[in-house]
Parts: structure tokens; sequence; C-alpha cells
């Protein structure tokens, strides 16, 4: 009775272990579940960082692209005030495609950010007479925009942070083909409700303008 008690036993056993991939299953040491990865902190980028890497993406999809915007968007905790943003927006036109594309960088894993790393939007129709979409040459792009904003401090800028520290600060970087030069806006607030716009010359550093 013994012998046939430890067969089946036995048998059980085997059994068990070949449900388990032929492993027995182990359990953690403490006892309880596996943690969840935490995601990764957002990161923050420069205007030049953001337009590299998405002047890479951009000719990938069309090798003569040429850019004819860049524009940051504050991302939670992160408002601009230091020259970054985790999201930095782009938009490159191709002459041999007689297209536009929208390129996107994020820095944040989250549902309040776009895709992680760079991402495109659809084609649409190129139209070089628009002044919307006048491409630079990104040779000119020499000042980033952390240096931009020092030169907007000293334009009204700084009194605006001392009124709110959290003062949200947007950077738009485009070309003028009159002045023939490419500007940084460094936008105190948003690009719809401004507080205040400095113009920034982006090849040389130095202060353009007070816009509003």
């Amino acid at each position: 009775m013994r012998k046939s008690c430890s067969a089946l036993s036995f048998a059980f056993l085997i059994t068990l272990i070949a449900c388990n991939g032929g492993t027995p299953a182990k359990p953690s040491p403490s006892g309880a579940p596996a943690k969840k990865e935490e995601p990764a902190a957002p990161v923050a980028y420069t205007g030049r960082e953001g337009f590299q890497k998405m002047y890479a993406a951009a000719h990938l999809w069309a090798p003569d692209a040429r850019p004819y915007r860049l524009e940051s968007s504050p991302f939670k905790d992160f408002t601009g005030k230091d020259g970054k943003a985790v999201i930095w927006r782009s938009g490159f036109a191709s002459a041999a495609r007689r297209s536009i594309k929208a390129f996107v960088l994020s820095g944040a894993h989250s549902d309040d950010a776009p895709s992680l790393g760079v991402s495109s939007g659809v084609e649409d129709t190129y139209s070089p007479s628009n002044s919307s979409t006048q491409v630079f040459d990104p040779s000119f792009l020499k000042v980033d925009s952390d240096k931009a904003l020092e030169a907007a401090q000293k334009h009204g800028g700084e009194k605006l942070f001392k009124q709110n520290p959290q003062q949200p600060v947007v950077y738009l970087l485009d070309w003028s083909p009159r002045e023939n030069i490419l500007s940084w806006h460094v936008i105190y607030g948003s690009s719809q409700d401004a507080k205040l716009r400095v113009a920034v010359n982006a090849s040389t550093g130095a202060f353009e303008r007070v816009e509003k």
C-alpha cells in the first residue's frame, strides 16, 4: 500500500513539474508580488537638441527636407523657465516631394504627452510661396533657446518671473524672409495669450525687439 501511495505521489509531482514548464515555481524571496517598473523621469531638451533629433528623422522622410518652424510646449512642471522643454514640435518641407510634414519630439512617457521619442504626422501640400512655411538653412541656428531666454529676461522677462516664478515660457523659431533673419520668439504665457513676446536673433543672440 505504501508503495502504491509513493508511486501516486511521484506521478503527481512529475505532472505538476510538467505543467510549470519543467521547473517548480519559485516564490519571490519576500512572498510579495513583483513591483511594476516606474516610468522614466521626463527629459527636457534645449531647442537645438530637440531640433537635431527631428532633423535626422525628417531627412529619413525626405533627403531634401528643410525646416520652417520649431516650437516648444509646456509639460506639467516643465514650464520652460530654463530654456528647455519636454515637448518640441517642428515643421519640415520637401520641394522634391512637394510636401510638408510635422514632427514631434517627446521626452516623456505619459498619457499627457505624445509618444516617447520622435513621431511624425501626415504629409500635406507644400507651397513655397506660403508665408507660414518659409524654409530656412539650419546653419543660421547658432544660438540655443536657453541663450535666447537670457536675452529676453533683460527686456521684461525677469520682472514677470519675480511676479510668478512658475511663469510658463514658450519658444518659437521661424524665418523672416523680409529681414533675412532667423529669430527666436520668447513668449511668456502662450502663443495665443502672451504677456510678453521678445524676439532674439537666433544667429547672433542679439535682442531684436519687444513684440508685445
